[in-house]
């Protein structure tokens, strides 16, 4: 099982829809998650931050996500979040949720 963390901000003006989109997530967006040996998937928010933390426990995480990301009912998903968010002025350029280095882990 590999763990995966990444930051985005979210826009104070957005913050209302995207707790709302969230708190009726589509079952098919939750499905194709799973179906790419996504779980234990959580997003916090923190004075204007998202941050996401996930384990994956397939084995080839860029060949799972992209299913993901050809999904219909996902990118559908993505046209009302994306709006939602902004890219951190650290990202690297294409770069939409930032990777976060694990510096510590306890079992």
């Amino acid at each position: 099982m590999q763990r995966f963390a990444a930051v985005i901000r979210l826009k104070p003006e957005k913050e209302e829809e995207y707790r709302r989109l969230h708190a009726d997530c589509w079952p098919g967006v939750q499905a194709g998650i799973k179906r790419a040996h996504i779980g234990n998937y959580s997003i916090f928010l923190r004075d204007g931050l998202l941050f996401s933390y996930l384990e994956y426990s397939g084995e080839n995480y860029a060949a799972d996500t992209a299913v993901i990301a050809d999904d219909p009912v996902s990118r559908a998903w993505w046209a009302l979040t994306d709006p939602c968010q902004q890219p951190l002025d650290s990202a690297a350029d294409g770069e939409w949720w930032a990777p976060a280095e694990e510096v510590f882990h306890l079992d």
